[in-house]
């Protein structure tokens, strides 16, 4: 594992700049979420919102990804392509969106369900979000990893559904991805223990069906062996003295889907 940088307050609220603007693009992108949109339509959005407010998306051009947004429907887990597809009556589908802004990114996740949706699925949606608020829970000066990891697997197996094991949330700053990483699975007392700085991104991907996954030939879209739906929840927090402070909000993205 490399090395652990740890934030001083400046560079929190440099990340928090950073977040508000993910947050925003997200809630943009949430008002144009419903049956016959084209993902690239929300894709776009996405991209010129960041651009618009002197950012940029994290990840078009990380590792060669194409795209502003990581758009995975139904089955598909995380890091999918936007493009023709329209979405459909009872699809599900995850955004993925990273921002960064004064050289500091965030990252942020949401999955959405399209007109009615199967009761399983409705539910797989809701505990995998409450996953995610109990992990930040775990995220506190003096736990470890598996603190977080335990507090994901505990809540969401019990209900039959299965954890990612391959992909992991992790530390972010200067990065997208920095030392630790955060499994949604896990042993209390184990793992890397939180201190004061960290910055971290936490992001539950649960199946409905199976844990295992594969990766399709365009050598990004990971779904599922089993083609069961997937949920992916995600927030950026800062581990700061006594308390955990999340950096990105959902509460853009509500606003504009729910209205």
């Amino acid at each position: 594992m490399g090395m652990i940088y740890y934030k001083t307050d400046d560079e929190i609220n440099l990340i928090k700049e950073s977040a508000e603007i993910l947050s925003r693009a997200h809630g943009e992108v949430a008002k144009r979420i419903e049956v016959g949109v084209k993902t690239k339509t929300l894709d776009k959005i996405a991209e010129e919102y960041i651009k618009k407010h002197k950012g940029s998306p994290s990840f078009k051009g990380y590792n060669g990804f194409p795209f502003a947004l990581c758009i995975s429907v139904n089955e598909n887990v995380v890091h999918g392509f936007p493009s023709d597809y329209e979405l459909k009556e009872g699809d599900i589908i995850s955004i993925d969106c990273g921002v960064l802004l004064n050289g500091y990114h965030s990252d942020c996740a949401y999955t959405y369900p399209i007109g009615e949706v199967d009761d399983e699925v409705r539910q797989l949606l809701k505990i995998t979000k409450e996953s995610l608020y109990l992990a930040i829970d775990q995220a506190s000066a003096g736990n470890r990893t598996g603190d977080i990891g335990f507090s994901v697997q505990n809540y969401v197996e019990p209900f039959g559904y299965s954890v990612v094991r391959e992909l992991v949330g992790h530390g972010i700053g200067k990065h997208l991805h920095e030392p630790p990483e955060i499994p949604n699975y896990g042993k209390r007392g184990k793992g890397t223990q939180l201190r004061d700085g960290l910055v971290i991104a936490i992001e539950p991907m649960i199946n409905l069906g199976k844990r295992n996954i594969t990766q399709e030939n365009d050598g990004w879209t990971i779904r599922t062996v089993d083609r069961r739906p997937s949920a992916h929840f995600e927030h950026t927090v800062a581990v700061r003295k006594g308390l955990t402070e999340i950096l990105t909000t959902h509460k853009y993205i509500e606003e504009a889907f729910n209205n």
